[in-house]
């Protein structure tokens, strides 16, 4: 019923930057919030960042502070992920998610998201 639409992956050279962006689509109300996790080969999937619905609470995962930065883009429909000096571990599919359970939480649990995408690849040249 609801869809995620990814965009901004491919193939990315070390040190480059990374926009990856994804909007929700279908029968979806106001009040959620959304996030992205990944996936490296061998490992399992893990959070990246979320954004609270008003955009005005975020978290990100302890591998990548201070590394990405996630944020609302216009009508609250869509979030963004953007790195600005990619490294090799960065490699990954990634994933978007909707959470429908509390406007005000950025959450990193796999299990409270309700809608996923299909993921975009992203891939890392040195």
């Amino acid at each position: 019923q609801v869809q995620l639409v990814e965009s901004g992956g491919g193939l990315v050279q070390a040190g480059g930057s990374l926009r990856l962006s994804c909007a929700a689509h279908g029968r979806i109300f106001s009040g959620y919030s959304m996030g992205w996790f990944r996936q490296a080969p061998g490992t399992e999937r893990e959070f990246v960042a979320a954004v609270s619905w008003s955009g005005g609470t975020t978290d990100y995962g302890d591998s990548v502070k201070g590394r990405f930065t996630i944020s609302r883009q216009y009508a609250k429909n869509t979030v963004a992920l953007q790195r600005n000096s990619l490294k090799p571990e960065d490699a990954a599919v990634y994933y978007c998610a909707v959470d429908l359970s509390d406007p005000l939480a950025a959450g990193r649990a796999r299990d409270q998201y309700d809608y996923w995408g299909q993921g975009t690849k992203v891939t890392v040249s040195s």
